[in-house]
């Protein structure tokens, strides 16, 4: 007798797995967004890869989990050289420490845009081939902090501006064989937010900010990602998806509201 499972999974339509047959890898897949991303491309039908220095703590199910330097443009090639196939690539790996600009020298602020910038460069190159022949797509997972003053974190900010333009000149070199995109991702609510805004009061306080009144979820960034990545978005290439709730409250509003008051 065949399980629930499959029986549901037979129920869904095509509309409900638009990534069915279709292998992609998600670097960085295996906490945070980029485990909402892996889950959400297994829902969506996907055969999933992740990629990462160590393994998940926590497996995402469904997927299976490749260990990958991906700073070391050698591994990198051989792993892509080794999958049978590949039709979409989703370089979310990065982030980086808060650090003020003269709390460090270059060098410190190198290694930071190498996993934000160049990694996903060496990646994007690396599978070429494979998403070529598939026809297939790049999803970049990119940030808002590319596109505004980031104190503290300077270097992620410009490797992520550098990624959104790095994504426009791919998407016109690579074109028509391969589509490439960026989500722009706001806050997110994470097993690690507590470290960026605090606890829950942190949390809470930093979600009003936000027109839609919290932080996005990992699953938020999955569906924009598997919107990227589908047959929905096949005339979508070279463009750069928003996901941050409708940006942050512009700090004069407050200011003039305060005004007003006293």
């Amino acid at each position: 007798m065949e399980n629930s499972g499959s029986a549901r999974d037979r129920r869904l339509s095509p509309r409900d797995r638009p990534l069915s047959g279709r292998v992609a890898v998600v670097t960085g897949g295996t906490r945070g967004v980029g485990a909402g991303i892996a889950r959400a491309f297994v829902e969506a039908g996907a055969e999933v890869v992740t990629c990462a220095r160590r393994p998940p703590e926590v497996p995402v199910e469904g997927t299976e989990f490749v260990p990958v330097d991906l700073r070391d443009p050698d591994a990198v090639r051989a792993f892509f050289a080794g999958l049978p196939r590949l039709d979409v690539l989703v370089n979310n790996a990065g982030g980086g420490p808060y650090r003020r600009l003269a709390d460090a020298g270059a060098e410190r602020h190198a290694r930071v845009v190498e996993l934000n910038l160049i990694a996903p460069l060496t990646a994007s190159l690396a599978a070429y081939e494979h998403l070529r022949r598939a026809r297939g797509a790049v999803v970049m997972i990119g940030s808002v902090g590319g596109g505004r003053p980031s104190p503290g974190s300077a270097a992620y900010g410009a490797a992520k501006a550098g990624l959104e333009s790095l994504a426009r000149s791919m998407a016109v070199e690579w074109a028509p064989e391969v589509r490439v995109n960026t989500l722009t991702v706001g806050m997110v609510r994470t097993e690690l937010a507590h470290l960026h805004y605090g606890g829950e009061d942190g949390i809470e306080a930093v979600a009003r900010t936000v027109p839609l009144g919290r932080l996005a979820e990992p699953a938020d960034i999955g569906a924009a990602a598997v919107f990227l990545a589908s047959d929905a978005a096949a005339y979508i290439s070279g463009a750069s998806l928003l996901v941050h709730g409708g940006g942050e409250r512009p700090a004069f509003l407050d200011a003039a509201t305060a005004n007003k008051e006293t």
